[in-house]
């Protein structure tokens, strides 16, 4: 029986297409970056940058033998998606008061701080006859948490005196590692000394490198037993320029729904902050601020890829709809397919591109992306 009309799905207005072979080569370069006897922690918060938190836990099976997260509502979607095949899953930020007890009962991993944070965790694995895993945090420079160096003996053996919690790791993070190499060797060098002075113990993973730390200094982080990676998984480097062996998992891609032939003179979208200088065709494409697309595009030279070949941007960018010039283009048709980060032909615009031009940095244009955009998988 032939399905009416009305039951048919057309094809999405814009869409996000996510490699997850690509996903697993950046998975794999990351591990051999790390080297022998060090794990990895697949940064899987925030929907996974945008790229799908389920289908990219399945497709790293194997290859990472942990996930960070940010929520518990992230830790349970991955374990879900992982079918439990994972060592553990680390709430990276401070749990909520509430979180708490559900973290530990759930066998999840908390990353904390002070020692009213253990004590917190010591009460509830206590009320449930079980072991808080937990990971100290000590800030050696960035100033979001953890406790302050001085105090790292204190934390530790706060974890260490409980009978009802496990000093399962020790960790910090860079805040400046893709920017500020001086400083980040220092910091590398007073977290090794701390570990060193802390003594962890047989099994409590040592971690600090994240993507930047793990493509820019690999050769200083030896000691350490788990690396961090999260926009280098994705493939992006954030050293901007410089060679990685990386390869971008998404594309992001819309459809033109209208082409429009107008005379010189004529204002393009809201606020009339574009005025055609010569006769002129323009397509209008199925995405706006709605999708992820930033609105700080407007105005700021950037450009989509229809049939290989760089269109401007016209106008400002609205919440469904943006405006480009295709005067240059012997035809364009409606539905045709427009390409806003990828590649097509010999053309591609990067993620890196796309933020610079927005005046913001990468981890934004992924994450940015909303469920408005339907994610397809190959």
């Amino acid at each position: 029986m032939m399905a009416s009309p009305g039951s048919v799905s057309p094809p999405p207005r814009c869409w996000a297409e996510i490699d997850l072979g690509a996903l697993r080569q950046n998975a794999a370069l990351c591990r051999s970056l790390a080297g022998p006897g060090c794990e990895m922690m697949a940064i899987v918060k925030a929907d996974a940058y945008g790229h799908g938190l389920p289908e990219v836990v399945g497709a790293l099976s194997g290859i990472a033998t942990w996930f960070g997260v940010a929520n518990l509502r992230e830790a349970r979607r991955t374990r879900a998606a992982s079918n439990g095949s994972e060592r553990g899953i680390l709430v990276l930020g401070p749990a909520t008061p509430e979180e708490v007890e559900p973290l530990v009962a759930e066998g999840f991993s908390g990353a904390v701080s002070l020692p009213e944070e253990v004590a917190a965790y010591e009460s509830a694995a206590a009320r449930l006859g079980t072991t808080a895993r937990l990971h100290a945090v000590i800030d050696t420079g960035m100033g979001r948490m953890g406790c302050l160096p001085d105090d790292a003996g204190a934390l530790v053996s706060a974890i260490r005196s409980n009978a009802h919690c496990q000093l399962e790791g020790l960790a910090s993070h860079f805040p400046s590692a893709d920017e500020d190499r001086t400083f980040t060797l220092d910091q590398i060098k007073s977290f090794k000394t701390l570990a060193a002075a802390l003594a962890p113990g047989a099994g409590c993973q040592i971690h600090l490198g994240n993507s930047a730390g793990l493509l820019g200094f690999q050769g200083e982080m030896t000691g350490m037993t788990l690396v961090r990676p999260g926009l280098a998984l994705y493939g992006i480097s954030p050293f901007p320029g410089e060679g990685s062996g990386l390869c971008p998992v998404m594309s992001l891609k819309t459809r033109v729904t209208l082409v429009r032939e107008v005379p010189a003179g004529t204002g393009i979208s809201y606020g009339r902050t574009f005025i055609t200088e010569r006769n002129s065709r323009i397509a209008t494409l199925a995405v706006g601020y709605g999708d992820g697309y930033p609105r700080q595009l407007s105005g700021a030279g950037a450009d989509v890829l229809i049939q290989g070949r760089r269109c401007p941007l016209l106008g400002r960018v609205t919440m469904d709809q943006i405006l480009v010039d295709v005067t240059e283009l012997p035809s364009v048709a409606r539905g045709e397919e427009a390409v806003l980060m990828g590649k097509h032909g010999d053309g591609e615009i990067t993620a890196i591109e796309i933020a610079q031009r927005a005046d913001t940095i990468p981890w934004e244009i992924l994450t940015g992306i909303t469920s408005r955009v339907e994610r397809t998988y190959c």
